[in-house]
C-alpha cells in the first residue's frame, strides 16, 4: 500500500505528539499514586487537578463537576443508571431517541428490564428530534431525558439547548452524550442546560481509555464504581494519571484550535460532499446538510454492498468505515439509516468519511476517484443493478416511441 488516507476520525483520532510528551512522565519519573499522602503522590494528585480545571472551563462548569471515568461508555451507563436508580422513588420513565449509540441504547434496555419505561423518540429524514417530541412524551413519571449531542454515524447536531430549556422547565433531569460532539464544535453546559454530559479522549485526539462524566452540582447522582474514595468518592479506583494528563492537553489543544478547524473542515467536506453527489451516480447523502459535524460526511449507493466498498476503498489505502466503530462487522443495516427512513438495501450500501486535520483536498480528490471507481465496479457484478438498468432502457425505450 502507498498511501493511507485516513478517514474514521469517528471512530478514532491519532493521538497527538504533545499529548504523548504530556503522559509519558507519569508512567515512568511522575509515577505516583495520586491517593497517597506524600509529596510524591501529591505531583500526580496536582496534574489531575490540572486537567479537570481545564476541562470544566472548557464547557463552562465548575471544576468539581467533572468525574474522571475509563471513556465514553461507562459515562453514559453511570449517567443513565445512576439517575434511575436515585430518582426512582419519584417515577420510572425515560425518554431517549432511536439513533443514541448503543451506549445509551443498551443501558436503556437494561432499565427496561430492571421495571422501567423507555420511550424511543422518533426522528426526521435528516434524524433531528423535534423539541416538541419530547414534550410529547413526558409524563409525570418522567425522571430522565438522554439525547446525544450530535449523531455518531450522520453527524446531524441535536437542538440541545431547546430540549434543555424544556427538561429544565419540567424539572426533568437532562443528559446528553456528546462523545462526537466535543473537541469539535463549542459546548456550553449552562446554555445547553444539560445536567450530565459524556465525553471520551480519543475522540479529539487524547488517548484512549479515559474520559469525564460532567454532573451538575446539586444533582445527586450515587456512584457508579465503588471502592476507594477517588473521584470525591464518586468513582472509585486509582486513577488513570497519564491518560487523564493526556486528555487535559488534547482538551487544551482542541479548544485552542477549534475556530480554524471547524471552518476548515466545513470547507473540505462540503468539498467531498458535493464531489460524490456529483461523480457517483444513486449516492445520497444521509443527515442535516448544514447542521452536522465539521468532519462528517455519510452516504448510501444503491446496489452496493458496503462492506465490499470498504474492502476494496482499504486496498486503495483509504480507511472508512459503514457506520458506528462499535457495530462494525455486523451483517444488519444501521439502526440510525433504518430510523431516519433508509430502506434496508439502500442502508447496506452505507459509507461513512469523517475528516481530520491532517486531511487534504487532495486527499479528497483521491477519494472521490476511487469511490466512483469501485462502486462503478461493484454494479457491475450486481444482478439486481443490471436489472434496475435492463428496466430503465424498456421504460426510456416505450417512452420514445409513445412519443
Amino acid at each position: 500500500m502507498e498511501r493511507m488516507i485516513y478517514l474514521d476520525n469517528a471512530a478514532t483520532t491519532p493521538t497527538a505528539p504533545e499529548v504523548i510528551e504530556a503522559m509519558l512522565p507519569y508512567y515512568e519519573e511522575r509515577f505516583g499514586n495520586p491517593s497517597a499522602v506524600y509529596e510524591f503522590g501529591n505531583k500526580s494528585k496536582n496534574a489531575i487537578e490540572e486537567a479537570r480545571n481545564y476541562i470544566a472551563e472548557s464547557i463552562g462548569a465548575k471544576p468539581q463537576e467533572i468525574y474522571f471515568t475509563a471513556g465514553g461508555s461507562e459515562s453514559d451507563n453511570w449517567a443513565i443508571k445512576a439517575t434511575a436508580e436515585s430518582l426512582g422513588h419519584r417515577g420510572n420513565h425515560v425518554i431517549t431517541t432511536k439513533i443514541e449509540h448503543h451506549a445509551v441504547l443498551k443501558t436503556c434496555d437494561y432499565l427496561e428490564h430492571n421495571g422501567y419505561e423507555v420511550t424511543y423518540l422518533d426522528v426526521d429524514q435528516n434524524g433531528m428530534v423535534r423539541p416538541e417530541m419530547v414534550k410529547r412524551a413526558i409524563r409525570p413519571t418522567t425522571i430522565l431525558v438522554s439525547v446525544m449531542t450530535a449523531n455518531n454515524e450522520i453527524g446531524t447536531i441535536e437542538p440541545i439547548a431547546r430540549i434543555g430549556a424544556l427538561t429544565s422547565r419540567f424539572g426533568i433531569c437532562f443528559h446528553t452524550d456528546a462523545v462526537q460532539a466535543y473537541g469539535q464544535i463549542p459546548l456550553n453546559v449552562n446554555a445547553l442546560r444539560v445536567d450530565m454530559l459524556s465525553a471520551s479522549a480519543h475522540k479529539f485526539n487524547g488517548p484512549k481509555g479515559v474520559g469525564f462524566l460532567y454532573i451538575r452540582e446539586g444533582k445527586n447522582i450515587p456512584p457508579f464504581v465503588h471502592g476507594g474514595d477517588q473521584e470525591r468518592k464518586n468513582r472509585a479506583g486509582t486513577e488513570n494519571v497519564p491518560g487523564i494528563v493526556g486528555m487535559g492537553v488534547a482538551a487544551r489543544l482542541a479548544h485552542e484550535t477549534m475556530a480554524e478547524r471547524e471552518e476548515r473542515e466545513i470547507r473540505l467536506r462540503d468539498y467531498l460532499i458535493y464531489s460524490v453527489l456529483k461523480e457517483v451516480p444513486m449516492a445520497r447523502l444521509n443527515g442535516d446538510w448544514k447542521k452536522r459535524l465539521p468532519g462528517n460526511a455519510d452516504f448510501c449507493f444503491d446496489f452496493v454492498d458496503g462492506g465490499s466498498l470498504l474492502v476494496m476503498l482499504d486496498m486503495d489505502g483509504i480507511c472508512a468505515s459503514a457506520g458506528s466503530a462499535c457495530t462494525s462487522g455486523q451483517s444488519e443495516p444501521s439502526h440510525v439509516l433504518k430510523a431516519i427512513g433508509v430502506e434496508e438495501e439502500r442502508a447496506r450500501g452505507a459509507l461513512r468519511l469523517t475528516l481530520g486535520a491532517n486531511t487534504t483536498r487532495e486527499d479528497i480528490d483521491y477519494v472521490v476517484e476511487k469511490i466512483k471507481k469501485n462502486v462503478s465496479e461493484l454494479r457491475e457484478k450486481s444482478t439486481a443493478y443490471q436489472e434496475y438498468n435492463d428496466t430503465h432502457r424498456v421504460q426510456k425505450g416505450r417512452g420514445k416511441a409513445w412519443k
